[in-house]
């Protein structure tokens, strides 16, 4: 199967060329030519203005909506202690469910967990797969992978969430391979759309843009979300659901790898979730006494202490303070931004914060274009007199 020219309709204008995302058609002596780079994905074809290029590959089919329901969530947990971002995920599970008339579905793995299935149902599941066995006790690729599939194959839900943490990150295309669907990583925003499809946005190019993606071949819609991006509901301990104990069918293949001794190492985690009021620095805070001046504010506020990938980067915060695309995503009631230019990749981790303000002496920085509440100023003036406020205040 291929994709294939027609050189005598062929008019050589290019913009079959502009369209291949693999670079892999060329023009030559004003016509075009497919190199090895092609994947027949067809994204020339329908550009072309003289349908010069054709395809043997068949035309691919709509999935059928009314084949596949319900919005399932992979129930992270550890030691019997199920992930926050879990909880995150039926909190927006609940919400597409709802648009779509469906029911929302956890899938928890593990050994003695039982107990953790009346927590995700409290949380929004109406129906937990329980899937427990001494070999589950710890994450590992491989059988909780075949454990997860076998579940999707068999039941065929419309949606399927993962965390994109260490461990869903690594489930997540495992079980998106053995399904033949796509995964989108890293989302940021789910939504349904028109047509009933999940929209699912991530940064992309660098986190220069949002791209909105969609999986309108295939099903399961596959997604991993940040962490810290969605709001879980509020427990419900009253709530009634369903728990299904399933029986895992695991050979001595899925365990090719096997955990031999586990070490653990301590170490402090800021746990940005519970803050309230976050003050963040970026480059403008100038060096290490800058953030000195936030880390007073902080403690005058009663918040904690952020910073941007720059910052880090300079050595003035520790890595886990980080707040971005490649740090923690945050969603306090008060962001103060100070002296951070508000680049699409910090933007990205803390947009979903209830009120933003913003400290900055160049009037036209970015970050003003989210901010509620705008200080144009030098932050080491005005730094210091919120400072003597707050402690005022308090």
């Amino acid at each position: 199967m291929a994709v294939l020219i027609d050189s005598e309709k062929c008019t050589g204008c290019g913009l079959c060329r502009k369209n291949c995302p693999y670079g892999a058609i060329e023009i030559t002596d004003k016509k075009a030519v497919v190199g090895p780079r092609c994947t027949s994905c067809g994204a020339c074809l329908e550009p072309c203005p003289v349908a010069a290029i054709v395809t043997d590959l068949p035309p691919r089919a709509l999935a059928d909506p009314q084949a596949h329901q319900g919005v399932w969530v992979w129930a992270e947990q550890h030691g019997g202690q199920v992930s926050g971002t879990t909880f995150e995920l039926l909190g927006r599970g609940r919400r597409l469910a709802e648009r779509l008339g469906q029911e929302v579905t956890a899938v928890l793995l593990g050994r003695g967990v039982e107990n953790a299935a009346g927590e995700l149902i409290a949380h929004g599941a109406d129906r937990v797969f329980l899937a427990e066995d001494d070999r589950l006790a710890r994450y590992q690729t491989l059988p909780y992978a075949r454990v997860v599939a076998d579940l999707v194959k068999a039941h065929g839900p419309n949606i399927f969430l993962l965390g994109a943490t260490p461990a869903g990150r690594d489930l997540a295309p495992r079980v998106a391979r053995r399904l033949n669907v796509g995964l989108t990583a890293d989302c940021t925003s789910l939504e349904i759309g028109p047509d009933g499809g999940l929209l699912q946005t991530r940064p992309a190019f660098g986190g220069n843009v949002m791209a909105t993606i969609v999986s309108p071949y295939a099903r399961p819609q596959m997604a991993t979300v940040r962490p810290g991006i969605m709001e879980p509901l509020a427990a419900d301990p009253g709530r009634k659901g369903e728990v299904t104990k399933v029986t895992p069918a695991l050979t001595e293949a899925d365990f090719l790898v096997r955990i031999k001794e586990v070490v653990q190492r301590e170490r402090a985690k800021v746990d940005f979730r519970r803050a309230k009021i976050i003050v963040a620095g970026g480059r403008g805070a100038g060096g290490a006494r800058g953030f000195e001046l936030l880390q007073e504010l902080a403690e005058a506020l009663g918040a904690e202490l952020g910073g941007t990938r720059a910052a880090v980067e300079e050595g003035w915060i520790p890595y886990d303070r980080q707040i971005g695309q490649t740090g923690q995503t945050v969603r306090p009631e008060l962001y103060l931004a100070c002296g951070l230019s508000g680049a699409i990749q910090h933007r990205a981790g803390m947009m979903e914060s209830r009120y933003i303000a913003a400290i900055n002496r160049d009037q036209d920085a970015p970050i003003f274009e989210i901010a509620d509440f705008r200080l144009i100023g030098d932050l080491f003036k005005i730094v210091p007199a919120l400072t003597r406020a707050a402690r005022a205040a308090r």
